[in-house]
């Protein structure tokens, strides 16, 4: 009786999450069907004439579909390596790292940006990269010409790529500093003892160990290969990058909300959460079969 008593007090404290998530999440799930009628704001979602699957007919017949979906998959999968790669460098070298003030001091800094909306890193981004920002000033300065970094297909995803590298590497690189922890140090005491320098032991300790961790990371992280960062791509971009930066929550975002192309726009989001949804079981699959991951 009184382990039923703790039971309800649990699933009392779960109520409020769980309204909101009905409210939010469920109910909106009604809207889908905007993706298959010719949805007029006037008539409604009842009123508005069906038109089956034309929406998603168009969608993959648009000139810009292909380019929408590339630059989706590509900055989306840079972001991935490279926040797979750089967290993982940054961890083992902060790992070797023996002053411990100088250490906690590293690791602080190099959260902060974590912390930070897109809004603000963007404004302190274009004031830096514009042409009379300090990185132009700088490039000036050893004789070189302005480069227009916002407005470039050409340096524009490099651009979202390193700031998003920026912005997260230090938070990402917490799980492998957990997950060093894990590593036995009486393996380094024998590799010392045999002679082994700090490079060999880093080698073939440190990696080793971290394997499974990487593994479990980059299976998971395959389920975010259709989500390249609205927030960030939103505040940087502009309509002379449309070219290299117009991704799929972008392009709904304007086909929906300033074209008023409301079915269009549902049917790309909806086409986007099922293959999202088909990449995590994958990626779940994969993580169980190769790192033992499970969620329940």
């Amino acid at each position: 009786m009184r382990y039923r008593s703790f039971e309800k007090h649990y699933h009392l404290m779960l109520l409020p999450g769980t309204v909101l998530l009905f409210i939010f999440s469920v109910i909106p799930m009604f809207g889908l069907v905007i993706a298959f009628q010719d949805f007029k704001l006037g008539f409604g979602i009842w009123d508005s004439p069906w038109i089956g699957l034309e929406n998603f007919q168009y969608m993959l017949e648009m000139t810009d579909s292909r380019i929408i979906f590339y630059n989706t998959i590509f900055l989306a999968s840079m972001k991935i390596v490279m926040n797979l790669l750089v967290p993982l460098v940054f961890a083992i070298l902060l790992n070797e790292l023996r002053l411990r003030l100088f250490k906690r001091w590293v690791q602080t800094i190099v959260y902060i940006p974590h912390f930070l909306s897109w809004v603000i890193l963007a404004g302190i981004l274009v004031e830096m990269l514009s042409l009379d920002g300090i990185v132009n000033r700088v490039i000036r300065l050893f004789g070189g010409e302005g480069i227009l970094f916002l407005a470039s297909n050409k340096w524009f995803p490099a651009l979202l790529v390193t700031s998003d590298v920026w912005k997260e590497f230090g938070f990402g690189a917490i799980i492998y500093l957990a997950a060093l922890t894990g590593i036995n140090p009486s393996l380094y005491e024998a590799a010392a003892i045999d002679g082994a320098t700090r490079g060999q032991r880093m080698l073939y300790i440190t990696l080793p160990g971290l394997l499974p961790t990487v593994i479990l990371m980059g299976t998971l992280s395959i389920s975010n290969i259709l989500n390249a960062g609205f927030d960030q791509i939103f505040n940087l971009y502009n309509p002379m990058v449309y070219e290299s930066a117009d991704i799929i929550d972008t392009y709904v975002y304007r086909a929906g909300l300033l074209q008023a192309q409301y079915g269009l726009a549902t049917a790309v989001g909806l086409m986007k959460s099922l293959i999202s949804f088909v990449l995590i079981i994958f990626s779940y699959g994969l993580a169980y079969r190769f790192a033992n991951y499970r969620i329940f």
